[in-house]
């Protein structure tokens, strides 16, 4: 672990995140002890392998459910992430009208909203305090092209009678967070904040208490039809599920499936009653922005605010970081939006750095499936939605396994298959030329433009975002 920052002689960088160093990890479990046979293996153990086995032991509580984890349960995204618990479809709900009609995308909407409440309702059930605060989403613009997008996309949201979008003038935007320059945002209800390693945790303890065993620093090299091969032996079952998200490359045969993107986040030290007061925030929403390469933020629990961004969007070979280590020109370019919209936190310390993988499909749309000939099912590619989207994906893979028809197994995500990703060197100098074109359509766009750069128009055809 580094501590190397010209921000911050004393910021912690790595160490696999702030949230689980706030908390402290949970006690190391158990590797697998051997080869062993089970009715359901889970391959990982963040929130898609937790939630998969926390509503199929609810279901079923008779089933033998196994979770095998390479490192500790959430250590990746899930531990990781900016603590966003929002309703977005990932990719969008326009695909799955081109592909399912209006109403199905409609209903997954509809199902998206109720996954937000329904992530809250068993945190409570369970006593998991992850510091949940249902504020809502908060997205401003702060350029004439971003309020342009802005304002678009607020219209496009309100044709859809289950979003409950508002469009707020400059002066509503600031008087609820007061970005400077603001020049309007918009805001929904369907999204809370949370501490990610809290829930992670606690999750892990309640599957563990319905009866689950996690086997952790067990490493997962191949996943074959009915049967995960490990480094410690092979574990046999009716289903194997992969929930390896940002991971899933590393498996044999998955290299080119799905791209592990990094995103990366600092947060402050705790912030004065001063500084809150210049800044405002006091509905705890989520924060983000309408630049093509967007940041994400929270104030927490403790008063300081957790942002984050793209940084290093991609290593060569998809190789995925060991504790988060992040560059210092990461760390200065998040703290150079942190000031930019909040000016008052120019002198305050970076307590922390830290960055992971999220797994992206070539198309940017999250996927949900069985096989049930070979007893392989999946789940992941949630492009940064994954905090809600998981939830649904496990108690979508619990009816798939227990092969019982229902209204989730009807959404147009399900089975949903992607081609895979190009090849090296294309994949990283494809997915470094696009991120260079939305570093400069945004630099052009704050200083001189007045509409959309032409090159984040293309960079969005080129990288699949532009259904």
């Amino acid at each position: 672990m580094s501590t190397d920052s010209p921000a911050n002689s004393t910021m912690i960088n790595g160490d696999v995140s702030f949230w689980w160093n706030q908390i402290g990890r949970d006690a190391p479990r158990a590797p697998l002890p051997g080869s062993l046979t089970a009715d359901v293996c889970i391959v990982g153990a963040g929130y898609t392998g937790l939630w998969t086995a926390y509503y199929l032991k609810k279901a079923a509580p008779h089933l033998r459910v196994v979770i095998l984890e390479q490192k500790f349960a959430g250590y990746g995204a899930s531990g990781r992430n900016g603590g966003w618990l929002t309703n977005a479809v990932t990719g969008g709900r326009s695909q799955y009208v081109k592909t399912h009609g209006r109403p199905a995308a409609e209903n997954f909407q509809t199902e998206m909203n109720h996954t937000v409440d329904e992530v809250i309702r068993v945190a409570a059930l369970e006593g998991i305090d992850a510091d949940i605060v249902k504020g809502g989403e908060f997205n401003v613009a702060y350029d004439a092209p971003q309020q342009e997008r802005l304002v678009a996309a607020a219209r496009a949201e309100q044709a859809w009678s289950m979003t409950d979008v508002d469009l707020l003038s400059a002066k509503e935007a600031a008087d609820r967070i007061n970005v400077v320059g603001t020049t309007g945002a918009m805001w929904h209800p369907h999204c809370a904040r949370i501490q990610p390693a809290k829930l992670a945790s606690g999750l892990a303890r309640a599957v563990e208490a319905l009866g689950v065993t996690i086997y952790e620093d067990t490493h997962v090299s191949e996943i074959l039809p009915h049967r995960a091969v490990t480094d410690r032996g092979t574990v046999e079952a009716d289903f194997v599920v992969r929930a390896t998200e940002g991971f899933t490359a590393g498996l044999k045969g998955l290299h080119r499936a799905w791209l592990p993107m990094n995103s990366s986040l600092i947060a402050t030290e705790p912030l004065s009653a001063a500084i809150w007061d210049s800044i405002g925030w006091d509905g705890r929403e989520t924060l983000g922005d309408f630049a093509h390469a967007y940041m994400y933020a929270q104030r927490t629990s403790d008063d300081r605010i957790a942002i984050g961004g793209r940084g290093v969007p991609y290593r060569f070979g998809s190789k995925t970081d060991s504790d988060g280590q992040t560059h210092a020109s990461t760390v200065e370019a998040l703290r150079g939006i942190l000031t930019r919209f909040f000016p008052a936190t120019a002198g305050v310390a970076i307590d922390h750095a830290w960055s992971g993988v999220l797994g992206v499909p070539r198309d940017w749309a999250a996927t949900v499936g069985l096989d049930p000939q070979t007893g392989l099912a999946w789940a992941g590619g949630y492009v940064g939605t994954g905090v809600t989207t998981t939830n649904l994906a496990g108690r979508t893979l619990t009816d798939l396994i227990l092969g019982t028809p229902s209204a989730l197994t009807e959404l147009p995500w399900v089975n949903h298959r992607v081609r895979n990703w190009e090849p090296e060197p294309l994949r990283w100098l494809a997915v470094k030329a696009l991120y260079q074109a939305y570093g400069m359509a945004d630099h052009a766009e704050l200083t001189r433009r007045t509409t959309t750069s032409p090159l984040a128009k293309i960079a969005d055809m080129v990288s699949g975002r532009g259904h």
